[in-house]
């Protein structure tokens, strides 16, 4: 947690905390996959996502305003890639997440639709946003790693004392997630091809407000952070 207050772009560090933290947690949402309507099929057919968020150019085919659409302006523009995050996870020491198993499917899943649920719920990728969408992501897998780095982000920020809502738009964020649509059981190929603010709606998720309150110039100045310290 010390490294990634510090940097909050090295990713490895997450998936080590991840890695260290999930529990039974992926037990548990693969048993929930296989009892839901759509995920059972998901589940059934077993599809790497990352294949699919990969192919930029069947991305640039979709509709425009679409999910995927959408996804691929926020890859672009922050120089991310599919095939890149699952690559930072294959560094983490005593991880199966590759393993012919469909716990190690679903745990790579929920791995590959990060970025992806960084468009649908609004948060960017700067420290604040990255927050954010963890305790979200929290409230949606219970997985306990997702808590103690939103946690401990939000306490650096309460620690900052910017003057706007960083820390309650975390705690937010944890709330929201609770009242939407479970989003690992969706069907993300159909999912991408929707208009994004006819997804929204349909996966109830709000305009994320508190954490638009913050300028995006403090979104990364958190106490002990590299920019924080800069300043």
């Amino acid at each position: 947690m010390r490294r990634l207050i510090a940097d909050k772009d090295d990713t490895e560090q997450v998936f080590e905390i991840m890695n260290a933290l999930s529990g039974n947690s992926i037990r548990r949402g693969y048993a929930k996959l296989l009892d839901h309507p759509i995920g059972g099929l998901e589940a059934y057919q077993r599809t790497e996502l990352a294949d699919i968020l990969q192919d930029r150019a069947a991305l640039a085919k979709l509709p425009e305003g679409s999910v995927g659409r959408a996804y691929l302006a926020f890859i672009e523009e922050q120089d991310f890639s599919a095939y890149g995050l699952a690559d930072e996870s294959k560094k983490v020491k005593d991880t199966l997440i590759e393993a012919a198993h469909p716990y190690a499917w679903y745990g790579r899943h929920l791995r590959d639709v990060h970025d992806l649920w960084h468009v649908i719920t609004g948060y960017e990728a700067d420290a604040l946003g990255e927050a954010c969408l963890v305790g979200f992501s929290y409230s949606q897998t219970r997985s306990l790693g997702f808590a103690v780095i939103a946690w401990g982000v939000a306490i650096q920020f309460a620690r900052a004392r910017t003057g706007y809502p960083a820390a309650r738009s975390i705690i937010r964020a944890f709330r929201d997630g609770r009242k939407a649509e479970w989003l690992p059981g969706l069907n993300y190929r159909k999912l991408l091809a929707m208009p994004l603010d006819e997804a929204r709606q349909m996966l109830n998720i709000p305009d994320p407000v508190l954490y638009r309150a913050v300028p995006k110039a403090v979104r990364n100045q958190y106490a002990g952070s590299k920019d924080a310290l800069a300043a």
